[in-house]
C-alpha cells in the first residue's frame, strides 16, 4: 500500500454531498483505504462567471497502481454526473491525484504531482491539514515553503 494524496472538488449540484458521496466512494476502492480527510474549503473558480468550489484533500493508502487508480476517481466522477465539456469548466465533482507515495510520474494521463499544485492554495491549505510539518514533495519543496508562496486568498475554511 501506497499513501496518495487526492485532490477533491466541485463547484455544481450540492458540492459539499459531492465531495462527501466522493469521500464515501473512495474509501470503497478495491486495495483503497481512506486514512484521512482536510477540512472542506470555499474556493473562487479559476474561470470568471462560475460559482464557488468547495474543496478538500484526502489521504487514500491505495495498492492500486497509479493509472488503475486514475481511472477508478474517473469512473467516480462520472457516476457523480461529471461531464468533461470545457477545460476548467464546472463541474459536479474533480478528482485528481496530487502526489503518489513520493513518485513522479510523467504520463501521458497522468503527471504527479499534480501540475500547478505549487500555487494553488485551495489544494496547498488542505494538504497541509493531513502531513506533518515538515513534508517535501519530491522534488525536495518544502510544503511549508510553497504555503509561504501562496497566500491563504480566495478561501475560507467551512
Amino acid at each position: 500500500m501506497v499513501r496518495t494524496y487526492i485532490g477533491l472538488g466541485s463547484n455544481l449540484a450540492d458540492p459539499q454531498q459531492q465531495l462527501r458521496s466522493a469521500l464515501e466512494a473512495l474509501g470503497r476502492l478495491p486495495g483503497s483505504q481512506l486514512a484521512g480527510v482536510s477540512s472542506f474549503y470555499a474556493s473562487d473558480s479559476l474561470s470568471p462567471g462560475q460559482p464557488r468550489y468547495t474543496n478538500a484533500v484526502a489521504a487514500l493508502d491505495t495498492s492500486l497502481a497509479p493509472l488503475a487508480l486514475l481511472d477508478a476517481l474517473q469512473a467516480i466522477e462520472a457516476d457523480q454526473g461529471r461531464e468533461r465539456k470545457e477545460r476548467w469548466g464546472p463541474r459536479t465533482l474533480d478528482l485528481d491525484i496530487l502526489l503518489y507515495a513520493d513518485q513522479v510520474i510523467d504520463e501521458p494521463r497522468l503527471k504527479v504531482p499534480h501540475y500547478h499544485m505549487h500555487a494553488r492554495p485551495f489544494v496547498l491549505y488542505p494538504l497541509a491539514e493531513l502531513v506533518p510539518g515538515n513534508f517535501c514533495l519530491p522534488d525536495q519543496r518544502p510544503l511549508a515553503r510553497l504555503l509561504a508562496e501562496c497566500p491563504f486568498v480566495g478561501l475560507e475554511r467551512l
